[in-house]
């Protein structure tokens, strides 16, 4: 396994997988669905071996390790299910006398080779959320995984090309940042994935070019419970959806408000399943929160936790770092409005609890910032419910969940500064596809 290609290495190994479009895109649907049928199957016989994989690379905790898996195995069952369905349609043109008697019909086609882009903390899903998208269309692509989790990428390399995946129209870089973004500036891709951090995700765009670009950035995902709703499963949810895998995801709950007849009841109950959650070990069987990715997360996450407690705020828990990368969950209450757990993505095990008076509060503080992925209300009011989807943002509402709710069928992606196009198989499809119109005259 390649960890260190130099630039020439990694734009020749580019080359020579894009040159293989024609090759890849004459496969028939049939034949692309078998392939992805192929690989989840050999994913689910591979299942443990991943999860264990997974833990080890990125210290993920090996029941949420196992999870990614079973998405993994879906995403791509579910994409060999796409490869088959994906088609156009026909279209009346007898609108007017000039074009009486003649048709037209709709067909997507690939846009060209892509350049895949992947972040740690999902280092087998997000890929396949990337990837299974571009071999149900036939498309060559050069998959550049975190440097975290080379290991788990080239076992998915190894399944994708075991499947039945042509060998010369895929490649794994295991390249440096930099020489990453030499592949993004050049003109042998069409289509630019890209997951991680709005600031990365941003400049990359500005160096793509004329490609298609797909960006997931993450955000701050907002969660409003309001006095409706069932606080003894809101508090639950929000508890795990703030804190699993030390809250590395970027639809982890961060900012939390609660409508002022049931605050106190829900933070009392909120601060009861956070007292919980098991912090340890990445490999036991019960452990919920393991260590951050790195050091300088945990200073990070610290140093944001201080900055936001000097502006007035106060924790109810947690706080500060325990040690072997370790911080634990921590829920910080009345953060002030401009400190950088309000504005910035966490990317750590921490949220945010404020009181609200109503639902009108509520949505106005959810819609502030520059971010927009997704957000989570809990309620039994519909007309509530329905004023979200209108009024908020977001790329997702999810309604009496918390915003870290995903199917991985679903159309997945943000708004403002948390990205543009969408995810989940077919919308990805979409974003690596265009149209072309054939327009028929019988004559």
């Amino acid at each position: 396994m390649k960890k260190n290609q130099d630039l020439d290495e990694t734009l020749d190994l580019a080359a020579k997988v894009v040159g293989h479009i024609g090759e890849t895109a004459a496969l028939p649907s049939y034949a692309r669905a078998e392939i992805l049928q192929k690989i989840s199957g050999k994913i689910a016989a591979s299942s443990e071996d991943f999860a264990r994989l997974i833990c080890e690379e990125v210290k993920k905790p090996i029941k949420e390790a196992r999870r990614e898996v079973a998405r993994a195995v879906f995403t791509f069952n579910w994409a060999s299910e796409e490869a088959k369905r994906f088609g156009g349609e026909v279209l009346p043109l007898d609108l007017d006398s000039s074009s009486v008697g003649r048709s037209a019909l709709t067909r997507r086609f690939p846009r060209g080779p892509a350049l895949l882009i992947s972040p740690f903390n999902f280092p087998l899903n997000l890929v396949a959320h990337k990837v299974a998208p571009a071999i149900a269309l036939g498309i060559p692509f050069v998959l550049k995984p975190a440097p975290q989790a080379p290991k788990t990428a080239q076992k998915l390399m190894e399944i994708i090309f075991e499947s039945g995946w042509p060998d010369r129209a895929a490649a794994a870089a295991f390249c440096s940042n930099e020489i990453a973004e030499k592949l993004v500036q050049s003109d042998l891709f069409s289509i630019l994935s890209f997951t991680g951090s709005a600031a990365v995700g941003w400049k990359l765009k500005s160096l793509a070019g004329k490609k298609r670009v797909i960006l997931e950035l993450g955000g701050t995902a907002p969660l409003y419970v309001d006095e409706t709703a069932d606080l003894v499963y809101a508090a639950k949810r929000a508890a795990w959806g703030a804190f699993y895998y030390s809250g590395q995801v970027c639809i982890s709950v961060q900012k939390i408000f609660a409508a002022a007849p049931v605050y106190e009841k829900f933070k009392d109950l909120l601060l009861k399943e956070i007292a919980a959650l098991k912090v340890g070990d990445p490999m036991d069987e019960k452990t919920d929160i393991g260590p951050l990715i790195d050091p300088k997360s945990e200073e990070r996450v610290e140093d944001w936790v201080s900055e936001a407690v000097g502006q007035g705020a106060k924790i109810l828990c947690g706080g500060k770092r325990m040690g072997n990368g370790i911080f634990p969950a921590t829920l910080i209450e009345n953060a002030p409005k401009n400190c950088l757990l309000s504005c910035e993505e966490a990317f750590g095990p921490v949220a945010t609890l404020e009181k609200v008076e109503d639902s009108d509060q509520a949505l106005k503080k959810m819609s502030e910032g520059s971010y927009g992925l997704q957000a989570g209300i809990f309620t039994r009011d519909l007309k509530l419910a329905h004023r979200a989807w209108r009024e908020l943002p977001y790329g997702g509402i999810i309604i009496n969940d918390i915003p870290a709710f995903r199917s991985d069928a679903m159309p997945y992606g943000g708004n403002k500064d948390s990205g543009i196009g969408r995810e989940g198989v077919r919308y990805a499809m979409e974003e690596y596809s265009e149209i072309r119109t054939l327009v028929i005259n019988p004559g």
